[in-house]
């Protein structure tokens, strides 16, 4: 009978526990979609997500195509946002270099974010002169201008989609450290921490089984704003003229080329199309990052 007793209450308690983990993703949810600029953020980045996943069935023209008979052509009903100085469609460019775009953002966010993520949890969950270390390079890392670094990485790179994410890998990941090391250092001291080592269970498991999920709000919303940051920074390289190269699509090279003086005043279009399309990305991540803070943000 005691057993039956104890097994119930086992039984009720778990119930408990998924009903209070339940309530409160329910309530960040809501909390989420009562906010009318999160979901602006929301549309805004889905819209341009689908623009570059479904391309070739928006466009019929290839974004490499050039006809010089159709050099600066104004917008038209064929040409909606007319066409750039060697009679590329510049509509059709803006959904393909959002492919790459985006992709670079997103990829560079992931990679830099496991890297901060990763080193955050071993350097406030050991300690002593493991954190000490970490936190040595990371002040390191931190004291270079971050473009300036980015720029002094791609001149002594070979160049290309790879080595443009790994440089924002490497160069991006102090943020998401001092975030993950900050949250690692006060979950370390709680009792579930010493009972997964009263029971044997290896240091391994128990930062990357049960500290860092406990991080997933903070990493996630650093993700989501650092999908931002890169996207932003691709533009400032690509029309620095050291970023992918001019011919691949990207907002950022189409930026770098109309970045002279007769472009910039007799062909606002050519710029102004990829200039507002990067603004409203990004200001779309920040509206969507900034809901997902406060949604997941506890003591709300």
């Amino acid at each position: 009978m005691g057993f039956l007793i104890r097994a119930f209450g086992a039984g009720n308690k778990e119930e408990r526990l998924d009903d209070s983990h339940s309530s409160l993703t329910r309530r960040s949810v809501q909390k989420f979609f009562s906010r009318k600029l999160s979901m602006l953020g929301l549309c805004i980045v889905l819209f341009f997500i689908l623009a570059a996943i479904f391309a070739p069935v928006i466009s019929i023209y290839d974004p490499m195509q050039i006809d010089p008979t159709l050099k600066f052509a104004p917008p038209s009903s064929e040409h909606l946002l007319g066409t750039d100085g060697v009679g590329r469609d510049l509509l059709t460019r803006l959904f393909y270099g959002g492919r790459i775009s985006i992709l670079i953002g997103i990829m560079g966010a992931a990679c830099a974010t496991t890297i901060g993520s990763a080193l955050g949890c071993v350097a406030g969950y050991f300690g002593g002169p493991v954190n000490r270390i970490i936190l040595y390079v990371n002040e390191i890392v931190s004291s270079f201008p971050y473009m300036i670094l980015v720029i002094i990485m791609m001149a002594f790179s070979k160049g290309g989609l790879q080595s443009l994410i790994f440089i924002f890998a490497v160069t991006g990941w102090t943020g998401s450290m001092r975030i993950v090391r900050g949250k690692i250092l006060s979950l370390r001291e709680e009792t579930f921490v010493e009972s997964c080592r009263a029971n044997g269970i290896g240091n391994l498991s128990i930062m990357f089984r049960h500290l860092i999920p406990n991080t997933f709000g903070p990493i996630i919303v650093d993700f989501t704003l650092g999908t931002g940051l890169y996207v932003l920074a691709e533009a400032a390289i690509s029309f620095l003229g050291i970023g992918l190269d001019p011919s691949i699509p990207t907002w950022g090279n189409m930026i770098n080329a109309a970045r002279t003086l007769n472009i910039i005043q007799n062909y606002p279009n050519v710029w102004l199309a990829p200039g507002i399309v990067i603004s409203l990305f990004t200001l779309g991540i920040n509206f969507f990052g900034d809901g997902l803070r406060d949604a997941l943000d506890s003591k709300d």
